[in-house]
């Protein structure tokens, strides 16, 4: 039968004469506590640091999967691009060149008296160039009756070239003591393309002023 062994008895200064079972429980528990404390001291750290690793995986995974997406439609992005480019020089050639644009202020005036409008203001103004193109304000003062405004514009969209006209702080009133007359005024602009030297010039002026 086994020995009862007595803790309080034991000589913690003289550990030597321990009895033998005594030393090994206590090897043993000086052991586990080394095991428990390396444990807790190096293998939690990594274990944090682990998962941080693993979370930091998964976003990176997400975010090569959502950019191989995008790369996967940036070549049809590329040629719809291109096409949209091409449709637009092509509906930006419909306008008036630089030199129709005279002549076409001209056939503008010309249509109005035809319809039997009175011009009594027809001013064009400064072009101003954008992007694309460039653009003429024409203030106006016209006289004429509802039919004759109807046939004008009837008669613009009838011109060779493309007209387009938009229309700036413009009024449309009766005109007074003349039943059925009325009085358009204010500004129109009409637009034009730029040419391939005008285009070359803007594109030369925009790198001398980046630089």
């Amino acid at each position: 039968m086994s020995k009862n062994i007595d803790l309080r008895s034991l000589d913690f200064n003289n550990s030597g004469a321990w009895p033998m079972q005594v030393k090994v429980g206590a090897c043993v528990l000086i052991v586990a506590l080394i095991i428990g404390l390396g444990w807790y001291l190096f293998v939690s750290d990594k274990r944090v640091s682990l998962e941080k690793e693993e979370a930091t995986e998964v976003q990176l995974r997400e975010e090569f999967q959502g950019k191989q997406g995008r790369a996967a439609n940036l070549e049809p992005l590329k040629q719809q691009l291109a096409q949209m480019e091409v449709m637009l020089q092509q509906m930006l050639r419909q306008l008036p060149s630089k030199n129709e644009m005279p002549d076409l202020i001209v056939d503008i005036s010309q249509t109005a008296l035809a319809a039997g409008i009175n011009n009594e203001l027809f001013q064009p103004g400064s072009e101003s160039q954008r992007e694309f193109y460039a653009e003429k304000p024409i203030q106006l003062r016209m006289v004429g009756t509802y039919h004759q405004f109807g046939a004008f514009v009837s008669g613009v969209a009838s011109l060779p070239r493309v007209v387009i006209m938009t229309m700036h702080d413009i009024s449309l009133q009766p005109r007074e003591g003349s039943s059925g007359t009325l009085v358009l005024s204010g500004t129109v602009k009409t637009y034009r393309y730029l040419d391939e030297d005008e285009e070359d010039a803007k594109a030369s002026k925009s790198q001398g002023g980046s630089q």
